[in-house]
């Protein structure tokens, strides 16, 4: 019997008496469970049968108030049990399924015995809670785990630095208790591919290659130094994984200081974060806030202007004739995505604080309350000193006192009277008891029917003026569109080419009421400047994802809107697809940030796809050289041409049907835009049992999928099938990183379709990294 396969028999017997303890330890804790679920329900439909209730003295009101107090105490201190319980319940199981995934013996200094260290996802004690059968991933003495091979190592305690020697470090791929791959190993294996590969006797060179990945993807996960740690990462480096598990260390390292709803997460699309909703759970933590830039521009705008979202601008440029609007609309979004036009806005804002500002007429019934101007002449009359969102507060203070003036005496105008002889039966039953209580205790002093007619009066009048002082309160008085528009009055310092032409073509947008997107980011920091920033205090740790999308005006307005938050900001700036990346800094750049707050990791190892998959796809862009593929087998990608519609599709529908002989979980048939996407999924539907995935698609799903290319960053496939990748769909230079994110998508296979002539971008590409395959008859 080989040293091996003892090694596999003594771990599999302590997976299965560690999984017996958990099977003895989840009994109790059902029993537990079963007895605190009862005395809820108990207490819930007893509750009042426990308490004293007795209104009819002060003392006795008291006594009462006292008495539900602490029914009400010992009701919550029970849900809470309950609650911890059944956490505890979820743990146990998860850790059934899989009890540890690695294990290193430490010798620590001045012993002779090594302890041996199992490490998952939560830490679990024996039955007499004396010793750990696993250590939770995220305690000290894990440390050792993932900062160090075997030989000298040590790690943090509260007490100072335990030094010693590893002797030993090996990781396990256990599934339902059961080992399914063991290794000992230098390094820490994250990915379950690599997982998989080493745990089927891989070589000493394989394991060395993976040993750079593995280092900078814990560095990433336990970096705590400078404010902006910037993560370079080329597609599929696991930059993304490591961001996760960096949020599940920090709630676990700041415990009791950091709560999940302290860090937040910007994803680049709602599906993506239904595709990462599952990896903290899993991890063993809460769910931080996840949200995309565009669900908080949503919230910012919603039903006050019509807007552009970056899909649609993206769609707009992709599926444009290259003529001089378009030009004029590329150097629009260009320029407004820069600092150089944030300076614009800001000497703007130098400019509204004398004059310029624009106001809406305060009105009721036709009437006007407060004019514009009145507004404007109140607003510019106040000190200088006074910050303008202080003095925009002040002014909406002055109205409201206006308002309620006005309020005041509208009760006695006819109108009144007219709304309260059409009063709903339930709206005066509800004024009369409100005037009966009003009138309590002064039944000799009060006129009913008077006092009657008053509040009802009073009521009728308020529920009109209420909208109008919600609004007020709200600010929503400044004429936002309209003092936006008179940004482009200004001559900029540095005036860019086209400048009139780009001054006309936003303008037009503007009197129609319309937004672009590039436009939106410059509205609400004016409108921040203008009205005060609504910071997020809260938030500690900010994680920006697919970084690259951003421009220097989003990232600068991101800084300000989270001023306390320590920043992981990841990305690719090969899979920059938006017309302001074009020769742009993006967050990633260290030009972005402040001199000495900054630290930039960089990783080049790809591990997501084959090698020959990371092959073709590394040769589709500038750089790709660096790439270096983890020497994972597969097929090369395949190009296959059409010379029509018709046998397209048909060559599509044959790769699908292929695929799925293979038994793949995800397949994505990628598209460039959402209208070619529409366009697959009909030609497609009667024939595939395919789903179509568009922005308004909230929840990521196995199975068979068209998609833009766009929408599918940051998200992987088992097999990718490029719909249409002819030189007719990409082939200016604005598409070149759009077509790399869709080829890295794949993990196992990834395969071209072209209708017709391929893309330029193949042909830059060595022909030996890709298969040209004929229809089939």
């Amino acid at each position: 019997m080989s040293e091996k396969h003892e090694d596999w028999q003594v771990e599999q017997q302590r997976v299965d008496r560690v999984v017996e303890e958990i099977n003895e330890k989840e009994e109790q804790l059902r029993e537990k469970v079963g007895g605190v679920k009862g005395e809820v329900i108990g207490l819930r439909e007893d509750f009042f049968e426990d308490v004293t209730v007795n209104m009819d003295e002060p003392d006795d009101v008291m006594e009462t108030y006292s008495s539900i107090r602490q029914q009400a105490e010992l009701l919550g201190e029970r849900e809470r049990s309950h609650k911890q319980f059944y956490d505890q319940l979820k743990t146990l199981h998860r850790l059934k399924n899989s009890p540890y995934f690695g294990r290193v013996d430490f010798v620590e200094e001045g012993e002779q015995e090594a302890e041996e260290v199992y490490i998952g996802v939560a830490s679990l004690m024996d039955k007499q809670d004396e010793d750990f059968l696993v250590y939770d991933w995220r305690a000290p003495i894990s440390s050792l785990y993932y900062d160090y091979s075997p030989g000298p190592a040590a790690y943090e305690t509260p007490e100072g630095e335990i030094e010693g020697e590893m002797t030993l470090k090996r990781q396990f791929i256990i599934r339902n208790g059961e080992i399914k791959g063991l290794f000992d190993t230098g390094v820490t294996i994250w990915d379950e591919l690599l997982q998989e590969v080493l745990g089927n006797n891989a070589n000493t060179q394989m394991k060395s290659i993976v040993a750079t990945i593995q280092k900078e993807q814990n560095e990433i996960i336990r970096y705590d130094k400078k404010k902006y740690l910037l993560v370079q990462g080329v597609a599929g480096s696991g930059k993304t994984s490591a961001a996760l598990q960096r949020v599940a260390y920090l709630m676990y390292r700041y415990r009791g200081s950091i709560q999940a709803d302290q860090i937040m997460l910007f994803s680049p699309n709602p599906m993506f974060n239904s595709y990462v909703a599952n990896v903290l759970p899993e991890l063993g933590e809460e769910n931080m806030d996840q949200t995309t830039f565009l669900e908080y521009i949503d919230k910012r705008l919603e039903g006050r202007v019509s807007y552009e979202d970056a899909y649609e601008q993206l769609e707009h440029l992709l599926t444009s004739q290259k003529d001089k609007e378009y030009l004029v609309r590329l150097n629009n979004i260009q320029y407004k995505a820069g600092l150089d036009f944030k300076a614009v806005v800001d000497q703007y804002m130098e400019q509204l604080t004398k004059q310029g500002l624009i106001f809406k007429n305060v009105k009721f019934r036709d009437q006007t309350i407060v004019t514009k101007q009145q507004m404007a002449d109140y607003f510019y009359n106040l000190d200088a000193a006074i910050s303008t969102p202080n003095a925009m507060q002040m002014l909406s203070d002055w109205l409201l006192e206006q308002v309620s003036a006005f309020e005041q005496a509208e009760r006695k105008k006819a109108w009144v009277e007219d709304e309260i002889q059409h009063l709903s039966k339930e709206e005066y039953l509800r004024i009369y008891h409100k005037t009966q209580k009003g009138n309590r205790g002064n039944q000799d002093n009060f006129d009913d029917f008077q006092l009657e007619q008053q509040m009802l009066s009073k009521a009728v009048v308020r529920k009109y003026i209420k909208p109008i002082k919600n609004k007020i309160k709200n600010l929503e008085f400044l004429n936002m569109t309209a003092v936006y528009k008179g940004l482009f009055s200004i001559e900029p310092h540095n005036k860019p080419a086209q400048w009139e032409e780009m001054v006309q073509q936003t303008l037009a947008s503007l009197n129609e009421k319309h937004l672009p997107h590039e436009d939106v980011t410059p509205f609400l920091y004016l409108e921040d400047q203008l009205k005060g920033t609504n910071v997020y205090t809260k938030i500690r740790y900010l994680f920006i994802d697919e970084a690259q999308d951003y421009s220097p005006f989003q990232f600068e307005f991101l800084k300000k809107l989270f001023p306390y938050s320590r920043m992981t900001i990841l990305g690719d700036y090969n899979q920059a697809i938006y017309a302001h990346n074009v020769n742009a800094p993006t967050p990633l750049s260290e030009e972005l940030h402040p001199e000495g707050e900054v630290e930039k990791l960089t990783l080049l190892r790809s591990y997501r796809s084959t090698k020959p998959i990371i092959e073709f796809t590394k040769g589709l862009v500038t750089g790709g050289e660096d790439i270096e593929p983890f020497n994972r087998e597969g097929e090369r990608p395949s190009l296959v041409e059409a010379e029509d519609a018709v046998k397209h599709i048909e060559a599509v529908e044959q790769k699908v049907h292929s695929l799925q002989e293979k038994a793949y979980e995800t397949i994505a048939i990628i598209c460039k835009t959402a209208e070619e996407s529409r366009q697959a999924y009909e030609a497609l539907k009667n024939n595939l049992p395919v789903r179509l995935m568009d922005k308004d698609t909230y929840t990521f799903e196995k199975g068979l999928i068209v998609i833009p290319a766009y929408l599918a960053k940051g998200i992987e496939f088992d097999a990718v099938v490029i719909f249409n990748a002819s030189a007719e769909q990409y082939k200016d230079e604005i598409e070149r990183n759009l077509f790399y994110t869709a080829c890295t998508r794949a993990m196992h296979e990834l395969h071209l379709l072209s209708l017709g002539q391929r893309s330029p971008f193949i042909e830059e590409v060595h022909p030996e990294t890709f298969v040209e395959e004929l229809l089939k008859q």
